[in-house]
């Protein structure tokens, strides 16, 4: 049973070393220049966040959401009540080397590309450069931004930004990820890699807090939300239990025949009336338009964004082997199913040797394409150039010409 929003704090069975983010009583309260309250932003909160859970922050604009993620940061301090991450104060800078955020806004410098980008915030980390540069590569492939490595992130559309600020967020394989909008402005593709990629980091143990005004990106990679309303907690708990309908049950079976059916519902409705309803079961928009999008992907390229990467390596942990779940949701549409299938692509050709500087100079010139000599072999070619003598008399005299002499006999 869900607690109510009065009923205290909420019960918890997880000791105290998994418990990554607590808040008690938590309440901020923005006053104005003299000093009198001006809003009650977060009003005598209390929740708990797991390890290795992804959890959900929910509420309409104003609600208190972002003042909390603040708090969580150590960006604001609490008016009352308390809040630690991994039993610490939020404050604490070892602490805070353990915390990826993204905000709702990309806030990233106009003029540095994306390993520049990578390379700067990791040094905020004290990464060193050679690890820095592994990460950015690896960070980079996997949002999709290797055709875009050069430009510059103010050339970038607001889906492009959300790529790579999502990519920052992760270089320093933070334990505590915060996302504050993370799908905002990307393709359905995007989204949905996105997703794959929350759920593959809390596989490894990564704490994930979502907060998305998207209700359908919650529902698919959450484990437990919380709902705020005016500062305060409305509902929370596990997402199961919260979307469930205790008042009515739903049969999936198979096609049956006409006759089969309708005993089905004459059966049914003698014992609840005319309320049941008989339909087709349909597939979500975002399945049917990842499976148009990969069928044309194979018939053609895009200059843009590009899907179908694998998480980072080092985010995947040391001696982790990439597995089905790892995998992109493209990769997995397009994995072939029928023995053989493989053998349709082409095998890689071997370089051709590389020539050297003077050959390359020396080689004579191909005949234009008009021209279409008869082809000799290479002992009539050898003769024909020793039978026949060089004429230089014109060249002479052009040479002359160059140097103010006259060709010819003096």
């Amino acid at each position: 049973m869900n607690p109510s929003p009065t009923s205290g704090r909420p019960r918890t069975d997880a000791p105290d070393d998994e418990i990554v983010v607590r808040a008690t009583g938590l309440t901020k309260v923005f006053k104005d220049f003299w000093g009198r309250p001006k809003a009650r932003a977060v009003d005598n909160v209390d929740f708990e966040i797991r390890r290795g859970e992804v959890f959900g922050l929910l509420g309409p604009n104003g609600s208190g959401k972002s003042t909390t993620i603040k708090l969580m940061l150590g960006l604001l301090y609490p008016t009352r009540g308390h809040i630690t991450v991994f039993g610490q104060s939020p404050r604490d800078v070892a602490t805070k080397a353990r915390i990826g955020y993204l905000p709702e806004e990309s806030y990233l410098y106009r003029f540095l590309n994306p390993g520049e980008t990578l390379d700067f915030f990791g040094s905020l980390f004290q990464i060193d450069s050679a690890e820095r540069r592994r990460r950015a590569e690896q960070l980079i492939e996997m949002v999709g931004l290797n055709q875009a490595r050069t430009r510059t992130v103010g050339e970038f559309s607001k889906g492009m930004q959300r790529r790579i600020g999502i990519a920052q967020a992760l270089v320093n394989d933070p334990d505590l990820i915060i996302l504050d909008e993370p799908t905002a402005g990307l393709d359905p593709l995007g989204c949905r890699e996105v997703k794959d990629l929350i759920l593959a980091l809390a596989r490894r143990g990564k704490t994930i807090i979502l907060s998305s005004h998207l209700l359908s990106d919650v529902e698919d990679v959450c484990d437990r939300a919380v709902i705020y309303y005016g500062g305060r907690i409305q509902a929370q708990g596990p997402l199961h239990q919260l979307l469930a309908k205790p008042d009515s049950v739903r049969i999936t079976a198979p096609v049956l025949s006409r006759e089969t059916t309708e005993k089905v519902l004459n059966l049914i409705k003698a014992e609840v009336g005319d309320t049941v309803r008989l339909e087709n079961p349909t597939q979500n928009l975002e399945s049917y338009f990842l499976g148009v999008v990969e069928a044309a992907r194979r018939q053609a390229e895009t200059s843009g964004a590009t899907s179908g990467n694998r998480v980072a390596e080092y985010l995947r942990g040391a001696g982790e082997q990439p597995s089905h779940q790892a995998e992109s949701v493209l990769e997995r549409l397009s994995r072939p199913t029928t023995p053989g299938a493989e053998a349709e692509v082409p095998a890689a050709q071997p370089p051709a040797p590389t020539e050297g500087v003077l050959e390359s100079l020396v080689r004579p010139q191909a005949p234009p394409p008009t021209a279409a000599p008869t082809p000799a072999t290479p002992a009539s070619a050898a003769e024909a150039t020793a039978d026949k003598p060089v004429d230089l008399s014109k060249a002479n005299d052009a040479l002359s010409g160059l140097l103010g002499g006259k060709g010819g006999k003096k």
